[in-house]
């Protein structure tokens, strides 16, 4: 697992590309919350053995908005239950998840929002921590975390 976070707008997704030369690949199925594309709760389905998930906190959001925090973290962690397992039954699997960091800057006056942004630090934690490598992006320029 490979874990890309940074700021909005800092060239993350550019950054996946260039890395992992995307647009030489074939074997690269790329889902985006911000194309309105449904968290894949499970990866066993999709056909590819390479899966990008892009927007995390997008995904988060959606679940922190039906969940209370407890509820949120259960099921948060039974999705990366989910794709750990995908990802180590083939060697040759690589998933790369793509996250905005939201937690920096004010605090949001919006329960909503701030239940949202605590939701994102938690599981932005997980991943990192089941990652095997994580990259910081700002203004496209990567730095190797893990």
């Amino acid at each position: 697992m490979h874990f890309i976070t940074g700021g909005s707008f800092n060239g993350k997704a550019k950054w996946v590309r260039s890395f992992y030369k995307i647009e030489e690949r074939e074997d690269v199925l790329w889902i985006s919350a911000y194309k309105h594309q449904p968290l894949p709760i499970t990866l066993h389905d999709l056909g590819k053995d390479f899966v990008v998930l892009e927007g995390a906190e997008q995904w988060i959001r959606e679940i922190s908005a039906r969940s209370d925090i407890n509820d949120f973290r259960e099921e948060w962690k039974n999705v990366l239950r989910n794709w750990r397992l995908w990802e180590t039954e083939r060697p040759e699997r690589i998933l790369v998840i793509i996250g905005s960091d939201i937690t920096k800057g004010i605090v949001p006056v919006e329960k909503e929002l701030r239940s949202w942004r605590d939701c994102t630090g938690w599981a932005f934690q997980d991943i990192a921590g089941l990652s095997d490598r994580m990259d910081l992006i700002w203004y496209g320029i990567g730095q190797r975390l893990k």
